[in-house]
């Protein structure tokens, strides 16, 4: 790609940027309100040279875990609610009263339940990742061609065979699509636990700084995780894109 069309794709960015500073600096937003982004981009130095890496590291643990356990639980779940009536008929209940519940609103309960740590964030990210993924899971599976699956059979595959070799590869791009979706849930879940029951973490650095009235550090550490969220969902497509090149 070269330069001018990389530049392109940027510009509206720089847009906003540019927007950004002029609207703060000519007095039109107060800087209380929306500190200039020269400001921001200097608070944002000032904390990486302090303790902004440990933060972001704390942060991305806890939300690396979480994640990636909703991600393992939830197609297993999903895949077997599809094939197998009695652990649909076990699970779809759950899916259906858990599905709609503000995933916050379970940020009381885990502290009750498991404490102040990093299990309680972890296991907020857990559940509120899951059900997207266990969703989306059992509507791919259930959705494969029966021709896929008949023509399987017909050519003497067994029970087990057909689920992981025809149905599971068929359902991939659902099942990824949903994923990539609590993906980005994840985040959410992780900053709104961070605000509330953390002593580290982006969180609640953004917190503890928005308290203490540097508003232009606060908004570092928004456009911080911001960052990291976006790099993490482009990341994701690049690996999606290449486990699903067997489709072209």
């Amino acid at each position: 790609m070269s330069a001018a069309a990389t530049l392109w794709r940027f510009t509206p960015l720089l847009i906003i940027a540019l927007l950004w500073e002029a609207t703060t600096r000519l007095g039109l937003i107060s800087e209380f309100a929306l500190p200039p982004l020269t400001n921001v981009i200097s608070s944002f130095f000032k904390l990486l040279a302090d303790d902004l890496l440990y933060h972001t590291g704390r942060s991305i643990l806890r939300g690396a875990v979480g994640f990636l356990c909703a991600m393992v639980v939830g197609v297993l779940a999903g895949v077997l609610m599809a094939w197998y009536r009695p652990v649909r008929i076990l699970v779809n209940p759950l899916m259906r009263c858990f599905y709609p519940m503000p995933k916050s609103a379970l940020i009381p309960l885990t502290i009750m339940w498991i404490g102040l740590g990093d299990g309680s964030k972890m296991t907020l990210i857990f559940i509120g990742c899951l059900l997207p993924i266990v969703m989306s899971s059992f509507n791919a599976a259930r959705g494969v061609d029966q021709v896929l699956i008949w023509s399987a059979r017909g050519m003497g595959a067994t029970e087990q065979q057909v689920l992981w070799e025809v149905v599971v590869p068929a359902s991939m791009p659902e099942i990824l699509s949903g994923i990539r979706i609590s993906l980005a849930l994840s985040f959410i879940l992780l900053v709104s636990a961070e605000l509330i029951i953390a002593n580290n973490g982006i969180g609640y650095l953004i917190d503890l700084l928005g308290e203490g009235g540097d508003y232009a550090g606060m908004f570092a550490g928004v456009i911080t995780i911001s960052a990291i969220g976006f790099f993490a969902d482009r990341g994701y497509v690049m690996l999606m894109r290449r486990f699903l090149r067997w489709r072209e």
